[in-house]
């Protein structure tokens, strides 16, 4: 790691010596200049860490240096140095953005304290800028794999509705990536910088769930021993995701509706009302007309989260994302399994882009991490995929029709029985003795399998 930099501006030569002296002892790399004007020109011509300027020098003051060194940098530290160490120096000095000060004679011990909490925020703020904008370039909308106009139309929609507060409700069958869609959306949005809080509301049992949302007092029910923060309160600010809405219980439907049109809602085992800023998304796989129907969907609360609806197509209506998705899910896997597969063989490809895909997108990138898994080489060849994609079946309808061995033996043994009946034109005997078995055992067999002479 390179070592901080910093810009010391200190008319007094002794003591400017001294900290550049200090400071260069302690690892840090120091410039020195004795007024504003020269300070000003340093940071215009190169970057610093921190910059150490003193209150009252000649030419131009440290506060008239200060504003200057904001219009250029306003995140760059500043540390005030002052002889004239009153409140009024020092609110003066923060209300210009000095991030400290310190009153001479200097406290060595206490300027090095300063500059290694500033170091350290500084070293802070780079690693989050870092993480989110990975976050961001992992959201995009570039990084969803698509090139069919559905997706298109898709991709549009999210684009227009980002911005927004408006409340998104994500349709479409599993696997077909409403939570990347969701991601889309959160990182798009103007509370990007502020939590994302994901929730499926189908893998949590229904007497948990209103807690895990909600969050409850101790005490609330038993085994409470603790107040919990819900879900809604870890999002403030920010978006809460809940999958599978569908599966809301009627109690949990009423609450989140209060939530959406109040904005406001109580933990279990609590009187108090607590307010609340958090964007809606939703996702479901099923019928929700259907359910409200039924009476197992609240009217109103589908009215609240189906402001805007983005459907989300099945693969096999946007089969031209197909190619796209498997040369991505190819790159992806090779290089999290560390292996040089470059390709996948003609035949195999082909059987990729004919599957109906029941399963969508996340079958498909289960086949492709299967493959890539398996393969011995550096092309993936139809050997690499299970027998129910070479039989042109879905893996449903696959184990649906897969035999016992008993059922298996007893297909084979008929069929041997039809091709020796017909090589000898219907003569049992003949056909027995071909077989190695008595005419009286093929004739129980013809009857078992009720073949037709």
């Amino acid at each position: 790691m390179d070592k901080p930099k910093i810009l010391i501006a200190e008319d007094e030569k002794p003591q400017r010596d001294l900290l550049e002296g200090f400071l260069k002892k302690e690892g840090f790399s120091v410039e020195a200049v004795a007024n504003g004007r020269e300070a000003l020109d340093k940071v215009e011509r190169d970057f610093f860490d921190i910059i150490l300027l003193d209150y009252k020098m000649p030419e131009l003051d440290g506060l008239h240096t200060l504003r200057e060194i904001r219009k250029l940098y306003p995140d760059l530290p500043v540390v005030m140095m002052t002889a004239y160490g009153t409140v009024e120096t020092a609110v003066a000095s923060m209300k210009e953005g000095a991030l400290d000060y310190l009153t001479k004679p200097i406290d060595l011990d206490e300027l090095l304290l300063i500059f290694h909490k500033v170091i350290e925020r500084s070293q802070l703020i780079q690693e989050n800028k870092a993480l989110k904008a990975q976050l961001q370039e992992r959201y995009t909308f570039s990084n969803i794999i698509y090139g069919s106009p559905k997706m298109e139309e898709v991709i549009g929609l999210v684009g227009r509705v980002a911005p927004s507060q408006a409340t998104v409700l994500i349709r479409g069958e599993s696997g077909t990536g409403k939570e990347l869609i969701a991601n889309a959306i959160h990182f798009a949005s103007p509370r990007s910088q502020m939590p994302l809080i994901k929730v499926n509301c189908s893998a949590i049992p229904e007497t948990l769930l209103e807690s895990e949302l909600f969050g409850h007092e101790k005490g609330a029910f038993t085994g409470a021993a603790q107040r919990r923060i819900g879900r809604f309160e870890e999002a403030s600010g920010g978006t809460i995701f809940l999958d599978e809405i569908g599966d809301l219980s009627p109690s949990t439907q009423v609450k989140l509706l209060r939530i959406l049109q109040e904005k406001e809602f109580q933990r279990l085992g609590s009187n108090q009302t607590l307010k609340t800023d958090v964007r809606v998304m939703a996702a479901t796989n099923q019928n929700l007309e259907e359910a409200m129907k039924k009476g197992l969907f609240r009217e109103d609360l589908y009215y609240r989260l189906n402001v805007i609806t983005i459907p989300l197509p099945p693969l096999r209506e946007r089969r031209e994302d197909i190619p796209l998705l498997i040369d991505y899910f190819l790159k992806k896997y090779s290089k999290m399994n560390q292996k040089s597969i470059s390709d996948i063989s003609k035949e195999a490809r082909s059987l990729l882009l004919r599957h109906s895909y029941p399963g969508n997108v996340r079958e498909l990138e289960n086949l492709i991490e299967r493959a890539v898994v398996l393969c011995r080489g550096e092309i993936i060849t139809t050997q690499d995929l299970p027998y129910h994609l070479q039989e042109g079946k879905s893996e449903i309808e696959f184990r649906k029709k897969e035999k016992s061995l008993p059922e298996s033996l007893e297909e084979i043994e008929k069929d041997l029985i039809i091709k020796a009946l017909h090589q000898h034109q219907g003569i049992q005997t003949r056909a027995a003795e071909s077989l190695g078995i008595s005419e009286r055992v093929l004739r129980y067999k013809i009857k078992k399998y009720n073949i037709k002479l």
